[in-house]
């Protein structure tokens, strides 16, 4: 080892053991609360982060104190549209005082116009009265790049985001297995110490916190529709420490409610969804394969009181011939009514991809996965029945299965689907109704995929398509996972790499508050690696 690697080793060494310092996860929450007030400009919010001594020196030279800084975000005169970061490290240098340093993208509109800058800063944060509070902000604007300071992208890129035009829209100076190890190394479990295993999480964020959904159990790990000891659980996470506040078991085989007893089965594939200001909602599937038909069901948890209501509901599937409990010989009928040719199975029905609203109407994908089954659903206001709005199996061979959903800009759907078939990549089709669907076919931009969940949401107008890479590492299976973006569905850039022997599979990304959340299944042993539920911040 030469000795130029030492400051290198030493610089990664100390980022690392930042990392896990709980006051730089404090400070670094509080100033996710900052971008987050600024950018929705909540002055009850400014007013409890900003130190009274705050100095603010704009990169402009101008210099703002706590209460003209306030008034010129709340009043609107400069908008704060975008504050995204580049780069964004911390150090303790002295008992409740803290520096956070790095690069930042600020898009800002005001009388004189629009102005979208690249920041280097340097900012101080002080612990005052128990609380970590913005005091110091000075900033300088980055010149754009010329062609004498731009290196050869063919050296630096790697050959995936070359040909997808990396760095365009991606807008970082990581490539994208560095914006993915930083993401991993903010990663923090979320099941109880109790779970072994642990498989698909969905979660939501209502307010500062993130309720958590996953199959688990206190057993062995990995997981299986025909295992009675899987059960579904609730984990909720305080956005601001990253502090789990509490893990909470919502349904297990034979579990008792005021209305209903569950029958023997596990307890699989929980979702989740805001319904209301004071309720999540919380489905699953109930199941034991070849002993009867699953059932999805639904229990509200009440965030005020921190409990679950005391009885749980059948959801319900609408299709064109009525309306029934949401099971799958139900879900068969209707494929079958639309040409489908494969058998019925009596398990494997779930609400699959993430709920997104379209037209203020919520959508999810269903999947029957050993029946190879997809349809787009519509939720009914009351998010206990969905209705089927059309279906997308072709072709059939290819046993197409667990998919994600969404819209173009031109209106179109598109939607991403497993494949268990053929050779296992994902296909893709399309919809100009929802209704009638295109037969599935392989994108150029998605490669060489693996078997396993994909991922297609938009933040902030940009498109995020998240898929399993064949490639293993070390041997270990859904160990890269890539996420790509893009403006307008057709052309995608590379943004983050996940590549880790712990395995990076099922995730799930909702955007809240400005940030990005994560949550996904990793674990260290097992063969499958479905042993935790891990949670952070993506961007």
């Amino acid at each position: 080892m030469t000795l130029r690697f030492i400051p290198i080793l030493l610089l990664t060494l100390i980022t690392l053991l930042a990392a896990d310092d709980p006051q730089i996860s404090a400070v670094r929450a509080a100033d996710d609360e900052r971008v987050a007030a600024t950018l929705t400009a909540d002055r009850g919010r400014l007013t409890a982060l900003f130190s009274d001594d705050l100095r603010y020196a704009h990169s402009t030279g101008m210099v703002d104190t706590k209460a003209t800084l306030t008034e010129t975000i709340v009043s609107g005169r400069t908008k704060y549209e975008v504050i995204r970061y580049e780069e964004r490290n911390f150090t303790i240098p002295a008992p409740g005082i803290a520096l956070m340093a790095g690069r930042a993208n600020f898009k800002t509109t005001n009388a004189k116009g629009t102005a979208d800058v690249l920041l280097s800063f340097l900012s101080v944060w002080r612990f005052e009265q128990g609380q970590w509070r913005f005091l110091a902000w000075q900033s300088s604007k980055i010149p754009a790049p010329t062609e004498d300071t731009v290196s050869n992208p063919a050296q630096e890129a790697p050959k995936a985001i070359q040909d997808h035009g990396a760095g365009a829209l991606a807008g970082q100076a990581l490539n994208p297995k560095q914006a993915a190890d930083r993401v991993l190394a903010g990663l923090f479990k979320v099941t109880a110490p109790e779970v072994k295993g642990a498989h698909d999480a969905e979660f939501a964020c209502v307010g500062d916190r993130a309720y958590i959904v996953a199959e688990v159990n206190d057993e062995k790990a990995s997981e299986s529709a025909g295992w009675p000891i899987i059960y579904s659980a609730l984990s909720i996470v305080d956005l601001k420490t990253l502090a789990v506040v509490k893990t909470l078991p919502f349904a297990k085989s034979g579990q008792a409610f005021e209305n209903e007893t569950l029958p023997t089965g596990a307890c699989f594939v929980p979702r989740i969804i805001q319904k209301d200001a004071r309720t999540v909602r919380c489905y699953f599937a109930s199941e034991a394969p070849t002993k009867r038909q699953s059932q999805t069901w639904f229990l509200d948890f009440n965030i005020e009181r921190m409990e679950f209501e005391k009885q749980i509901h059948r959801a319900k599937l609408k299709t064109d011939a009525g309306v029934f409990d949401l099971q799958p010989q139900y879900f068969h009928a209707d494929t079958a009514a639309h040409g489908f040719k494969r058998p019925a199975k009596d398990f494997g029905l779930y609400l699959f991809d993430s709920f997104k609203t379209f037209d203020g109407k919520t959508y999810v994908a269903l999947n029957n996965y050993p029946g190879g089954q997809n349809a787009l659903a519509m939720a009914n206001e009351a998010l206990d029945t969905f209705e089927i709005v059309g279906h997308y199996n072709e072709p059939f061979d290819l046993n197409l299965t667990e998919s994600a959903v969404n819209r173009l800009p031109d209106g179109t759907w598109m939607a991403i689907c497993r494949q268990e078939g053929g050779n296992r990549n994902y296909t893709f089709t399309t919809s100009k109704d929802g209704k009638t669907w295109s037969r599935g076919e392989h994108r150029d931009f998605v490669p060489n995929g693996s078997s396993s969940k994909p991922t297609f949401d938009k933040f902030r107008g940009v498109y995020y398509l998240g898929w399993q890479e064949s490639t293993r590492i070390n041997g270990v299976g859904r160990s890269v996972f890539n996420l790509d973006i893009s403006r307008d569905g057709k052309t995608w850039e590379r943004k983050y790499r996940f590549e880790t022997g712990k395995s990076f599979q099922y995730p799930t990304f909702h955007e809240h508050h400005g940030s990005i959340w994560l949550a996904v299944t990793q674990g260290d042993t097992d063969s499958s690696r479905k042993e935790r539920i891990m949670f952070g911040k993506l961007e």
